[in-house]
C-alpha cells in the first residue's frame, strides 16, 4: 500500500473520529435522533385497545421505525453541515491537508455511522418490549441492510446542508424527513393510503428503503427491484451533493 493511500486513510479516519465526537456531544441529536423513533415504536405498538397488537404489527413497526430513525439521523447530518458552513468551519477545513474529496467522503462516512445507534436501539427495544424474535443472521443482515440503505438520505441531508443556509437547511431536512416517512409508509402501511397515492408511494425512497428491511425481517431475500430503485435515488442525491459542494466552494 502506497504512502499516499495510507496518509489519505489516516486523514479521513481522524476527521471522521472528530466529527463523530462532535455529533454525539450534541444532546439534541442523542435525545431526538435516537429517542424519538424508540418512543414512537413503543406508542404505536403498546397504546390503544390492543386489537392491533399482533406479532406481525410489532415486527413491521420495528422495521418501519428503525428505518425512520436511520432516515432522520442521515438527514440530521446535513443540518450539521449547514451549521458548520455558517460558523466558518468548512472554510477552515479547506486550508487543512484534507482534500475536497476527503472532506465529502469523511462527511458521508460520519453521517452513515450516525444512523447505526438509532437502528440498533429500536431493534433492541422491539426485542425487549414486544418480544420480537428473529434468527441471529436476520438481526445482523437487517442492521446491515438498514445501515447501507440509509446512505441516500445521508447524501440528501449533506446536499441540503451545502446548498442551503443553516435555518433553511434545518427546515428543509425536517420537511424531507416527514414527507419521506409518511409517503414511504414507515408510520402507517401503504395499503391504507388512498388508491391514487399507494402506487406512487411504493416508488418513493423511503418505501424502497423500508421494503428491503421488511423483506429481510420476513425471511425473504431483499427485492432486487427495491434495491435498484434505491440505488437510483442514491445516484440522484449524490449528484445533488456533488453539485452543492462545488457551489459552496465557489461561494467560500
Amino acid at each position: 500500500m502506497s504512502s499516499s493511500v495510507i496518509l489519505s486513510f489516516t486523514l479521513v479516519t481522524r476527521y471522521v473520529g472528530l466529527e463523530l465526537r462532535r455529533a454525539f456531544r450534541d444532546v439534541g441529536f442523542v435525545v431526538f435522533g435516537i429517542g424519538t423513533p424508540v418512543l414512537m415504536y413503543v406508542m404505536f405498538t403498546n397504546v390503544g385497545d390492543g386489537s392491533a397488537r399482533t406479532p406481525d404489527w410489532a415486527l413491521s413497526a420495528m422495521v418501519g421505525l428503525a428505518a425512520f430513525g436511520a432516515l432522520s439521523s442521515g438527514l440530521t447530518s446535513g443540518t450539521a453541515v449547514a451549521e458548520d458552513k455558517a460558523a466558518g468551519w468548512l472554510r477552515r477545513l479547506r486550508v487543512t491537508p484534507l482534500t475536497s474529496a476527503q472532506v465529502v467522503v469523511g462527511r458521508s462516512l460520519t453521517g452513515s455511522l450516525m444512523v447505526l445507534p438509532a437502528i440498533i436501539v429500536v431493534l433492541v427495544t422491539a426485542l425487549i418490549a414486544n418480544g420480537v424474535r428473529l434468527q441471529p443472521w436476520q438481526w445482523l443482515v437487517l442492521i446491515l441492510v438498514l445501515w447501507v440503505g440509509s446512505l441516500p438520505f445521508t447524501m440528501l441531508g449533506i446536499a441540503n446542508g451545502y446548498q442551503l443556509s443553516s435555518q433553511t437547511a434545518n427546515v428543509t431536512n425536517i420537511l424531507c424527513n416527514l414527507v419521506l416517512a409518511l409517503l414511504g409508509g414507515l408510520w402507517f402501511p401503504v395499503s391504507e393510503f388512498p388508491g391514487w397515492l399507494a402506487p406512487v408511494a411504493t416508488w418513493t425512497p423511503g418505501h424502497l428503503f423500508a421494503r428491503l428491511g421488511w423483506d429481510t425481517a420476513g425471511g425473504r431475500a431483499p427485492s432486487l427491484t427495491s434495491a435498484a430503485g434505491l440505488a437510483g435515488w442514491l445516484l440522484l442525491f449524490s449528484a445533488y451533493a456533488a453539485y452543492a459542494y462545488r457551489r459552496s466552494g465557489r461561494k467560500a
